[in-house]
């Protein structure tokens, strides 16, 4: 058989092994795509019915793509294998089964946007404070509830959610998740979560159901099995359980998505459901140069929670990573942009060779500036462009309409938002009037009381206020003073703040940046208009609609939970700084700190023949310049496999191989003197060194570290469980260690 002998040992040894349970390690570029879909090939070609067989994806393309590689080598019966993500194979079973667990066959699926809007129905009901309970919140509270297998009367009956509830002053949370179900179950509706809860509800309540299923399924596949949630995991466990014919296939080093539900511990400890399991480790990476692998093998092995394997290559060894320090993001993303500008020309690459990855989608806005200003095309995956975000469109509507009261998009933008009570009936009457009457909506606003009675006349009123407010700082204030106070006497600013879900905390971060952004417009020397209409002019130029590019060769703009299962050419991994990358939000256990380790290492691990490692020295945050620390992440790198290059604001030069990071000092913006790499000297520790408890330790106190040597505490953070110290040294500077962590001998002084 022809398939066999394009696999290597490891591989062919996967694809054989069919029986009995099987968990297959595949490292990063190890063939894991090409293992699972000739294993199936395989069992086919034994002859297994196609339609014993189930394989489990994560999303539909990688199902169609292993459906269409099967195909190659087995004809139309790939046709008859069931394949596809869990919650389309589980909705094709509920379709079937649906009437034993009181639903209708042709039950409605809710999408997350339905979902809300019925909370938001529920919400407005009980007379509940959306801005307290906001329907993100209470979606993903339930959400996170339904892939736990947590019913709404398991729910309500535990005292530790309610208890949880009540700190997060939403003491309704169970209440409405109760609503909420049954009114889906009224309507004869499922949410995407459902989809998995009632499958282990119909299999778990129903053995006759499980027993057909299971002897239907004799063979079982998961892929990405380190993405998997509890719900996900159980069901599969319930239909493996007679025939035990299960295989799993993943990467415990690119388990990145725990916000989303996914629990590592099911990758962690599947040998203790199956001892007789039989683990086989691809370890062969065929994707990358051989720096590259190493220096992901180098960061990874930091973490304590995972399954050993050592990952190697015999492709070339390659360039060394290149690592960029920029004065500024605004500086690094001129860099990247002209590198790769330069890359292309002088290496006869495509824009579609090149990615530029960040930790979060904020981020992307310095990047897309500087790509624009040199016609690079570009394309934003996994999300909007910038400047396409609703909320940048909505600060850019407030900021619009204050110069240009007749601009009618940002009216309609920013009347109700934040909420006012000024629905759409009264706006379309406003714009009947208007037109009535032959002048603009502005001018009625300014009248109201000549045409409007009751209790909104005088929300209009205050409306027309706060704008005219805004007017005066507009005339009066420069740029970034007046959108600050605009983001923030609005009260846009605190919605987006007040919303703790991964998405509120995102938008947020957005509308800091374009702030951020804003405030480097006015601080740059050569700017001499910064009034908020020079600003908006020029941003006008960015935002353009622009004609779909997805078919066009484009440089990859993405955050690297999208860039998962991606590779290409070059990779560009941009803002690698402490509390950046790794997360600020990320330092409060080993769990999460390790699952940003991951992060770094999966974006890594998508170059194929050079990386570039990039970050600023300062940044802006909330308005102000805020210094910033390369990232630990830079520090668990053998500096064989590094280049500095150091940078100035028009130039890139004076490379320098294994940089010491942490001795590298924060320059300012405006900054354009070349700044080359300062070289740490080599510490060695106390002969009698012995890391002391740090539970007491306090502001003065002297401290010894066994790599960046002596130093004085300057400050002690407490989050969570774990605290933080930041330590003047002797010859690095302030460095943030946590001190869960870091070996410190206290020095009595």
């Amino acid at each position: 058989m022809s398939y066999l002998d394009s696999l290597n040992d490891v591989q062919r040894q996967a694809v054989e092994q069919t029986d009995g349970p099987v968990m297959i390690i595949a490292g990063a570029g190890s063939g894991k795509t090409r293992v699972l879909t000739y294993r199936i090939a395989h069992l086919i070609q034994k002859g297994v019915e196609p339609f014993n067989i189930l394989s489990l994806t994560f999303t539909n393309k990688a199902a169609k793509e292993m459906q269409h590689r099967i195909q190659a080598v087995c004809g139309s019966e790939a046709r008859n294998v069931m394949m596809g993500t869990f919650h389309s194979v589980f909705s094709r079973i509920l379709r079937v089964e649906s009437q034993k667990i009181g639903f209708p066959s042709n039950f409605t699926i809710y999408d997350t946007e339905d979902s809300k809007s019925l909370l938001r129905t529920i919400l407005k009901e009980q007379n509940l404070d959306d801005k307290v309970y906001k329907p993100n919140t209470v979606f993903n509270r339930i959400s996170a509830a339904k892939n736990r297998l947590i019913s709404y009367k398991e729910y309500i009956a535990n005292p530790n959610y309610m208890a949880d509830d009540r700190a997060a002053l939403r003491p309704e949370m169970g209440k409405l998740y109760q609503m909420y179900q049954e009114r889906l179950i009224r309507a004869g509706a499922m949410d995407f979560d459902d989809l998995l809860f009632y499958t282990y509800k119909l299999f778990n309540e129903h053995p006759d159901v499980l027993n057909k299923y299971q002897h239907k399924f004799k063979y079982i596949m998961v892929d990405e099995f380190q993405d998997t949630n509890i719900a996900q995991y159980n069901i599969t466990k319930k239909l493996a359980a007679m025939n035990r014919n299960i295989c799993v296939v993943g990467d415990d080093a690119q388990s990145i998505y725990a916000f989303r539900g996914a629990d590592i511990q099911n990758i962690l400890n599947f040998e203790k459901d199956y001892p007789e399991l039989k683990v086989l480790k691809l370890e062969q990476n065929y994707r990358s140069t051989k720096t590259i692998v190493e220096a992901a093998n180098n960061v990874i092995t930091k973490n304590k929670a995972q399954l050993k394997k050592d990952v190697w290559t015999s492709n070339e060894s390659g360039e060394k990573i290149h690592v960029y320090r920029a004065a500024s993001d605004n500086e690094e993303g001129r860099i990247i942009a002209q590198t790769i500008f330069e890359n292309k020309m002088n290496m006869q690459l495509r824009n579609k060779d090149f990615a530029i990855l960040y930790r979060t989608n904020s981020q992307s806005r310095s990047f897309e500036e500087a790509l624009r200003k040199l016609n690079i095309n570009y394309k934003v995956v996994g999300g909007m462009s910038f400047y396409q975000r609703k909320e940048i469109k909505d600060v850019l509507a407030y900021l619009r309409f204050v110069l240009n009261d007749q601009d009618e998009q940002s009216f309609r933008r920013i009347v109700n938002f934040p909420k006012r009570g000024i629905g759409d009936t009264t706006i379309a009457k406003l714009f009947v009037i208007a037109d009535e009457q032959g002048t603009t909506v502005w001018d009625i606003l300014c009248n109201v009381k000549s045409i409007m009675t009751g209790r909104l006349v005088p929300v209009i009123e205050g409306f027309v206020d706060l704008i005219k407010s805004y007017k005066i700082l507009a005339n009066t204030k420069d740029a970034f003073e007046a959108a600050n106070e605009i983001a923030k006497q609005s009260g846009l600013l605190k919605e987006l703040y007040e919303d703790k879900t991964v998405e509120g905390i995102a938008r947020y971060e957005n509308v800091q940046e374009l702030l951020n952004g804003i405030k480097e417009f006015v601080d740059r020397p050569d700017q001499e208009d910064k009034s908020l209409g020079s600003y908006l002019q020029e941003i006008s130029l960015l935002t353009d609609t622009e004609k779909d590019k997805e078919d066009k060769d484009s440089v990859t703009l993405m955050t690297i939970h999208s860039a998962k299962g991606l590779e290409f050419n070059q990779v560009f991994v941009v803002g690698i700084e402490e509390d950046l990358f790794p997360s600020a939000m990320m330092l409060n256990s080993r769990a999460d700190l390790e699952e940003e380790r991951r992060l770094f290492y999966v974006a890594i691990t998508r170059a194929e023949k050079r990386l570039t490692l990039s970050f600023a020295t300062s940044r802006y945050r909330f308005g102000q310049l805020k210094s910033c620390s390369p990232s630990r992440f830079l520090e668990e790198i053998d500096p064989r496999h590094l280049q500095m290059t150091s940078i100035t604001a028009n130039s890139i030069g004076s490379q320098e191989s294994g940089p010491a990071f942490s001795g590298i000092k924060p320059k300012t913006a405006a900054a354009t003197v070349q700044v080359k790499a300062k070289v740490a000297p080599a510490y060695t520790p106390s002969e009698d060194f012995k890391p002391s408890d740090t539970s007491n330790l306090m502001i003065g106190m002297k401290v010894e570290h066994p790599k960046f040597g002596y130093g004085e505490v300057k400050n002690i953070q407490s989050n969570g469980t774990d605290r933080k110290a930041v330590i003047d040294f002797k010859n690095l500077g302030e460095k943030t260690l946590i001190l869960s962590f870091a070996k410190l001998r206290i020095h009595e002084s």
